[in-house]
């Protein structure tokens, strides 16, 4: 296997683990995942249940995928819009002085004791999975997959 491979292989893999343990983590708590969606004040109250109930199934959907090998650069492609969304909200609830934690592995909602670097962080995380995500779009790893 060459670097290039095994690269992809780490995005893949890597990325499958973080969907999988987030989307698990969100559906098992749907309060925490409702409170953490309206937290980041985007959306119009009719859309904060759906969007909390549907971004953890999706995420799971896309850790299945990227784990099984199955439509490796859609998973990719998808993975790095939902990544960008995550940059976009992040970004604005900071810009607009709110003090949240994002909920991206769980809990969420209004948190006093975020600041800059919180974000800063939440920020940098997002931006490798972002790398991981592009990656597997444009250089998907296919060992092991069911049909890349």
């Amino acid at each position: 296997m060459g670097p290039r491979e095994l690269l992809g292989c780490l995005a893949r893999f890597g990325l499958a683990g973080v969907w999988l343990y987030s989307g698990a983590v969100k559906l098992s708590h749907p309060l925490d995942s409702r409170q953490a969606v309206a937290a980041y004040e985007l959306l119009p109250a009719a859309l904060v249940d759906p969007v909390a109930v549907g971004l953890p199934a999706l995420e799971l959907v896309l850790g299945l995928m990227l784990l099984l090998g199955v439509f490796l650069r859609a998973a990719g492609a998808v993975s790095a819009l939902l990544v960008l969304g995550f940059l976009v909200g992040i970004g604005s609830a900071w810009a607009r002085g709110l003090s949240i934690d994002c909920g991206c592995f769980g809990g969420g909602g209004y948190d006093a004791a975020a600041g800059p670097g919180t974000y800063l962080r939440s920020i940098a995380r997002d931006l490798l999975f972002l790398a991981m995500a592009a990656w597997t779009a444009w250089r998907p790893c296919a060992r092991f997959a069911i049909r890349a």
